[in-house]
């Protein structure tokens, strides 16, 4: 039969008129089809495989062979770790800048440190669950039953690989891979109130709407000035790293390597001078200005500077109430911009220096830094004439006054942009706080499952030439397919998936090669941004693109379509509401034809012609967006087609649902068998019995309450393919199940009587 690494299959004669299915073998062993060169990169990911083999007869009567995995990962505890420690040192780096705020008046000073009284508790909180974490040892995923542990918020549920590779005698060999996880959500902080969706909403519309003991900066101001923060302790280091480096060269009188030098100096300090053009660092100026305990400058405003001027006019404003900040007659506003500007003047005069030195030395060709220095021509005459031997010394001062400049204009932005952030945290201390540890238990469990799948669509498709341009040139489709729903506590568990998908917006990739036999992914970067550095062996790495090879970030595009199937969501579509399911739904869907949109713009033309040939996307969409748009009952269609399309996009595949069992498991059957009927010509009389096959408990095993592969408590006498009757519980009409709730209600009542 070909696929046997464990002796001899265990044969079960196939009957092909009684249409019985056949169980080739049972293996634990690994599988080979992506060679074994990549076989330490994926057991370094993934853990105890157990594997099914079958064959199932085709549509001409041949025989088509079905390999089925379904493995562990290591990262469900690996990336939680990653991420509390990532979150640890930004929290106390934040503590830091807000204790170093200098003297603030009475009331501002007192929430300070009611802030940082509350900061400093959760950074310990942080620590003992990253403490509890390392203690953890033996299973490799966290099962079902302990998703409502305190120590275990951050770890994701069941999370699992599910491959199937199929052997057709016609077609080409293919591999189909879903990750299946429990819905993201903080299980351990109930859902009483709700999810972060509704949570969230209502938080900042509190806020929105009280005032009066802070400054309400909106959340995309907030967040920008992270970013502007982020920058500041980026660029700064590099900045001064080049100005060492051009020293350096001056040191050896190498005009070429000066020049080199000056170039680079020139491109970061542009790039720092640009970080800070940006109106929200200027209004959070006077908004600390306001809270420092009576100062007041002599100088009175002046009309707005070029600085100001040149900054875009479309930039919205900082504040929805445009009272907010108190306005300060006596505040000078042109202190910040001599400041600033004197970055770029001490620049200038560098340029114009190292000019000077190189026509003095003989060179016939400028040194090509910036073309600022040419605003200012009596800079370099202004300059005096020098022997060769004192470059140094003649850079060294310029060089020391651009570094003081640069320290001037970071301890001013970073205060004043750490109190932006102090007002984040002013309003309603526990609740804020407690929203954020929320979002972070989410995206925790939501991004250990993306780094899997990503690790492993990497691994399957990394002699893809197609894929690898796809994936530098537009970035990678990540489909979740959700099963929760719309009742009871399932509405909070989707309100916080939604929000923890989104989030992985914020993720980017980079590939990097790997030092050692470590291949475990790094995460680095802060809340708003996150690199995770894929190590890939010497010999996989060498195979990838130039672009990706030399650290170009890979972007991802998460969408999540949920369609509740269970008897809770017949419930909620007859008694309930269902809205949410519909809004999740249709804002998707418009990333997804985003994504679709940047595909076809960016990939090549003759991909694209290609492309276009082998799939008909556009008019996948537009059934999709028919489906959404019709608002049926349980339509399933929605999940298959969002799923076709992910698939023919190159993209990774993900269900979910409460516990990534009993619906999870449904669907991933009945998707591995359409595939099989509609991809590799599966013989029309045997769909149901290879579904029936593939969910039965001597192949796949039935999972319920009292049968659990967690639990390892397995009962004898059960149908061999219980999955498969609330499937065809979901095809009737709800009518029926009305009637079966009274007939089994009567019959209770019948027998205690």
């Amino acid at each position: 039969m070909g696929e046997i690494e464990d002796g001899e299959a265990d044969h079960i004669t196939t009957d092909v008129q009684g249409q019985k299915c056949a169980l080739v073998c049972e293996c634990t062993a690994p599988e080979s089809v992506s060679g074994k060169d990549n076989l330490p990169f994926l057991n370094s990911v993934l853990k105890n495989p157990v594997c099914k083999l079958y064959r199932f007869p085709t549509s001409d009567n041949k025989w088509m062979r079905i390999r089925e995995q379904m493995s562990e990962s290591i990262l469900s505890f690996h990336i939680p770790k990653e991420l509390i420690s990532l979150h640890i040192k930004e929290d106390l780096c934040r503590n830091q800048e807000i204790k170093e705020l200098g003297e603030l008046s009475p009331h501002w000073d007192n929430l300070r440190k009611n802030v940082l009284t509350h900061c400093d508790q959760m950074v310990n909180m942080y620590q003992d669950i990253l403490t509890e974490l390392s203690k953890e040892t033996g299973s490799s995923f966290k099962s079902s039953s302990s998703k409502g542990e305190k120590t275990l918020e951050f770890v994701p549920v069941n999370l699992h690989l599910q491959r199937m590779q199929v052997h057709s005698p016609h077609l080409k060999d293919a591999l189909y891979d879903v990750i299946t996880v429990g819905a993201p959500a903080a299980h351990f902080q109930g859902f009483k109130n709700g999810g972060l969706r509704k949570l969230l909403h209502r938080f900042e519309t509190e806020r929105r709407n009280t005032g009066y003991q802070f400054i309400y900066y909106s959340p995309e101001n907030t967040a920008k000035a992270k970013e502007v923060l982020s920058n500041i302790n980026q660029l700064q280091p590099l900045v001064a790293t080049h100005a060492d480096l051009l020293l350096n060269s001056a040191s050896q009188h190498s005009p070429d390597s000066l020049k080199s030098s000056l170039k680079m100096l020139s491109e970061k300090t542009e790039l720092f001078v640009h970080a800070f053009k940006d109106q929200l660092v200027r209004s959070a100026l006077l908004a600390l200005y306001t809270a420092r305990p009576g100062g007041v400058l002599k100088k009175p405003p002046s009309p707005k500077s070029s600085a100001e001027e040149s900054s875009p006019q479309e930039q919205p404003p900082l504040m929805r109430r445009q009272d907010s900040i108190p306005h300060h007659s006596d505040y000078d506003e042109e202190e910040w911009d001599r400041v600033w500007a004197n970055v770029g003047k001490s620049l200038n005069c560098i340029i114009a220096m190292v000019d000077k030195l190189i026509e003095r030395d003989g060179g016939s060709e400028g040194s090509g830094g910036n073309n600022d220095g040419e605003k200012e021509p009596s800079l370099a005459d202004s300059i005096p004439s020098h022997p060769r031997e004192d470059w140094y010394e003649q850079l060294y001062p310029l060089i020391l006054t651009l570094k003081d400049c640069m320290g001037e204009v970071v301890n001013r932005a970073r205060q004043s942009l750490t109190f932006v952030l102090l007002q984040e945290l002013a309003y309603s201390l526990p609740q804020c706080l407690m929203l954020t540890l929320r979002r972070d238990i989410v995206f925790s469990q939501a991004l250990a499952g993306l780094v899997c799948g990503f690790i492993i669509k990497l691994q399957t498709s990394l002699y893809d030439p197609g894929f690898l341009q796809q994936l530098h040139t537009v970035g990678l489709i990540v489909q979740y397919e959700g099963l929760l729903s719309t009742y009871s506590d399932e509405i909070g568990m989707l309100e916080d998936m939604a929000v923890g998908i989104s989030d992985l917006k914020k993720v980017a990739f980079k590939i990097i090669e790997a030092k050692s036999n470590d291949v475990l992914p790094v995460i680095t970067g802060r809340r708003e941004h996150y690199v995770v550095e894929i190590k890939l062996p010497a010999r996989m790495f060498e195979s990838l693109p130039l672009q990706i090879k030399e650290g170009q970030l890979l972007h991802v595009y998460p969408v999540l379509f949920n369609v509740g199937i269970n008897e809770q969501q017949t419930l909620a579509e007859r008694f309930g509401d269902v809205s949410l399911q519909e809004s999740i739904n249709q804002e998707n869907f418009e990333l997804l034809q985003e994504y679709y949109k940047i595909f076809m713009e960016k990939m090549p033309p003759d991909y694209i012609s290609h492309f276009q040939e082998q799939n008909d996307l556009k008019a996948l969409l537009e059934n999709l967006h028919q489906n959404i748009q019709s608002k049926k009952r349980k339509n399933v269609e929605i999940m298959w087609l969002a799923a076709t399309i992910c698939r023919k996009l190159n993209g990774i595949r993900f269900t979910c649902c409460k516990s990534a069992k009993d619906r999870t498991s449904m669907s991933v059957t009945l998707e591995q068998c359409s595939i099989l009927r509609d991809e590799h010509q599966l013989h029309k009389d045997f769909f149901i019995r290879a579904l029936d096959c593939m969910r039965s408990r001597q192949t796949q095993g039935a999972l319920n309450e009292s049968d659990d592969p967690e639990t390892g408590c397995l009962t004898d006498n059960k149908p061999t393919s219980r999955h498969f009757y609330p499937v065809a519980l979901l095809l009737v009409s709800s009518h029926l199940l009305v009637v079966w709730l009274i007939l089994s209600l009567a019959l209770l009542l019948a027998k205690y009587q």
